[in-house]
């Protein structure tokens, strides 16, 4: 049996107090959540171009992979925390060093994570006991690493010009994305970050890790502070856990993580408003959604397109939900077309690969328990504003009696935060 608990929702939340880069000089903290979003973005776009061809269980299995692959490297380093890559390489070098790191790692993570089924537990075990391995799964996550942590590293280099680590830093990030050009998308993205060359790919990629520079509840102090960009990603990661629970099929389990991976993407251009604001004047909150639907179209959709990665920007469509109205109602593709779904013939009807089908009421249940988890967090930290008491009484209101499609309990769940 599968269940979603506090001490899972607070793992995944942890890579937000996890501080990068912290032996170099920066303007901004950089912190793991953020990079592990732009990772798994990255990492998706290199999945769609790089699976075309494959058939549809094929591609279904490569997708899992990528995700939980995804997850359980975050899960890995949540754990071992500020070991330094080249330290950290040179225990993977050595199987009887790695071996005993390894099996310390999962005891660490067998409270928290064992709730998500024996299935699951079997398959991060199994793919943590491998320190390498040359799958298209990792080479993908290999080449988005390598991507996400060369947005980071161009954010400081300008800041530590005395520093004789970086040549070597940045030499080890071009050699290591060369090795994975063989993957479409590595050389635009490649090319887009040190030869200065432009693409589609490349731009939005540059887009996607701007949006770490967007800090939630901007007007409310908070211990830590999240990003949109983190905030996007732990909401992937419930809403996959989330699908686990529910026995998903895989494409909607899929099609979950990614949605919520992707699910704030409007921000990117808004900037985030808060929902009291967009409920505050009647039809506001339509306004503000035509505003963003014609932002997308404009620079996002249509730069993809028009770029030659139509692909990119139609599954993206699908993720937000442009076809059904919002990303957080039920949709299916069905003989070709998309179809909004009652949330009951989701699990009754289409919850099956081939109709590719996407949970919504899920996707905001997750994402209002990732804003529950700041909230709650911030203030077990000390900070008692009167927003965050507010968000977390109106969030246990909203959910006491909620159940996603019959099976998890969200208001038992939140009484687990005392």
């Amino acid at each position: 049996m599968v269940s979603v608990r506090k001490s899972l929702l607070q793992l995944v939340f942890a890579g937000s107090f996890m501080k990068r880069w912290n032996d170099k000089h920066r303007s901004m903290d950089l912190v793991e959540v953020d990079k592990q979003g732009h990772k798994m973005m990255v990492a998706w776009m290199l999945f769609v171009l790089n699976s075309g061809d494959l058939p549809p269980k094929a591609r279904h299995a490569l997708a899992g992979e990528i995700i939980e692959g995804g997850i359980f490297e975050y899960f890995y380093r949540l754990v071992i925390t500020d070991i330094k890559p080249p330290v950290f390489y040179r225990i993977k070098a050595n199987p009887a060093h790695y071996e005993k790191l390894t099996a310390w790692v999962l005891e660490q993570l067998e409270p928290r994570v064992r709730s998500l089924g024996e299935p699951f537990w079997d398959r991060l075990r199994g793919y943590l006991s491998v320190p390498e391995a040359d799958t298209p799964a990792r080479r993908i996550l290999s080449a988005a690493h390598l991507y996400a942590s060369s947005w980071e590293y161009n954010l400081i280099k300008a800041e530590n010009p005395w520093d004789e680590e970086l040549l070597d830093i940045e030499s080890s990030f071009r050699e290591g994305l060369s090795a994975f050009r063989d993957l479409a998308g590595v050389a635009d993205l490649a090319d887009g970050m040190f030869a200065g060359k432009r693409s589609a790919i490349g731009r939005f990629a540059r887009l996607l890790g701007q949006l770490r520079f967007q800090t939630r509840w901007s007007q409310t102090p908070r211990i830590p502070e999240t990003s949109v960009l983190g905030h996007m990603f732990i909401v992937a990661c419930y809403a996959y856990f989330f699908s686990l629970a529910v026995d998903a099929c895989p494409a909607r389990a899929h099609n979950n993580f990614f949605a919520g991976l992707f699910h704030d993407l409007p921000e990117l251009l808004t900037r985030d408003i808060i929902s009291p604001v967009k409920q505050s004047v009647r039809h506001i909150g339509d306004m503000i959604k035509e505003y963003e639907d014609s932002e997308l179209q404009q620079r996002v959709f249509g730069p993809l397109r028009q770029g030659g990665f139509p692909e990119l920007a139609d599954r993206l469509a699908y993720f937000l939900g442009m076809e059904v109205g919002s990303e957080f109602r039920e949709s299916a593709v069905v003989d070709g077309k998309v179809i909004r779904l009652d949330p009951r013939s989701l699990d009754a009807e289409h919850n099956r690969d081939d109709h590719d089908p996407k949970d919504g009421y899920l996707l905001k249940v997750c994402d209002s328990l990732a804003a529950f988890i700041e909230a709650y967090t911030a203030m077990r930290n000390g900070i008692t504003a009167d927003h965050l008491q507010r968000a977390i009484y109106r969030i246990r209101a909203d959910y006491a009696g909620a159940v996603v499609a019959g099976k998890v309990h969200v208001g038992a769940l939140l009484a687990d935060f005392d």
